[in-house]
């Protein structure tokens, strides 16, 4: 990635790695699970041939960036304090963000407690979901899918991670990026990662044994603790936001995912998108995208579309 420079800021008590290209108006760029500021790659490159200034962080506990060993340090109220921080070293008022995965979630969370902050927001795969009062989310999750949904298997401290190291970081990071079932991920405890999730012959064309490699490096010397304590924390983030039940996202959003995202099969989120419970939650949605043919990883399998997109919205404001 020639052009791309890296440094590290110390920000809200951590340090944060981030890669950042090009001049101008700045494009905040957040990753998702199991993802690093590589995932922005292709859009780095496109936004600041553009004459944006793209800035990607490893979000804390993920890759160069520091990775704080309590669970409880995770939550969207911390990550959100790591941007927010992140914004005001990097000089402007506002910027553009854009979010994929656990990044498109604590885009979600910046917009709502630092809309004064974010021109506009472009979010890939996760939709905005308002609080439920009534259930916390593992909860749901296990009521609606069961012991062995992913979601529920992370929250067990150290078997996941366990689990990944039978079966090597590479291997994982294959699985993973590759997953493409419209479906929910279900990883039985007598199975394990090794049979519930497919391994493909040869890798996509987006995506290569370099790419492979690269994620895979970085994992290998942070683990996979940081990342898997965002999961352990949604409960936790239920608790700590009931003064937030009910609020808005009240900043222009363009929403982006794909026909062949696990997300967008999850029971009811179809007609939430599309039926008005959406836009409902997000008064300023502008536009949705749904890219046919697309799994979740959409920002690296369709790149130039994703970054086009991207590009036509926020040159608007």
């Amino acid at each position: 990635m020639e052009g791309i420079s890296h440094r590290t800021l110390l920000v809200n008590g951590v340090n944060i790695h981030v890669a950042e290209m090009g001049e101008g108006p700045v494009v905040l760029l957040l990753h998702g699970f199991p993802e690093l500021w590589f995932s922005w790659r292709h859009q780095i490159v496109s936004l600041a041939a553009r004459g944006y200034r793209a800035v990607a962080p490893d979000l804390r506990g993920f890759g160069d960036s520091d990775a704080p060993p309590s669970s409880s340090v995770y939550t969207a109220f911390h990550v959100v304090g790591d941007l927010v921080a992140l914004i005001q070293a990097l000089g402007p008022d506002q910027v553009f963000v854009v979010g994929h995965d656990w990044g498109a979630y604590m885009a979600w969370w910046l917009c709502i407690l630092r809309p004064d902050m974010v021109k506009a927001l472009v979010n890939l795969s996760v939709a905005y979901a308002p609080r439920n009062p009534g259930r916390r989310p593992v909860d749901a999750c296990r009521t609606i899918f069961g012991d062995d949904h992913y979601i529920c298997r992370f929250q067990e401290h150290g078997a996941m991670e366990a689990e990944i190291a039978q079966i090597g970081t590479t291997l994982f990071m294959k699985k993973f990026l590759t997953y493409r079932k419209p479906a929910a991920i279900n990883i039985p405890k007598d199975k394990g990662l090794e049979v519930s999730l497919e391994t493909p012959v040869t890798l996509p064309s987006w995506l290569s044994e370099e790419d492979i490699n690269y994620f895979a490096s970085k994992f290998e010397k942070s683990g996979f603790t940081g990342g898997l304590n965002y999961y352990r924390c949604l409960n936790l983030n239920w608790e700590l936001s009931a003064p937030w039940t009910e609020v808005q996202v009240d900043v222009p959003v363009k929403f982006i995912i794909g026909d062949l995202d696990l997300t967008y099969h999850t029971p009811g989120i179809q007609d939430y998108i599309h039926k008005g419970g959406f836009k409902s939650a997000v008064p300023f949605l502008e536009d949705v995208v749904v890219m046919e043919g697309v799994g979740h990883f959409i920002n690296q399998e369709r790149p130039h579309e994703v970054s086009d997109l991207i590009y036509h919205f926020i040159h608007k404001f």
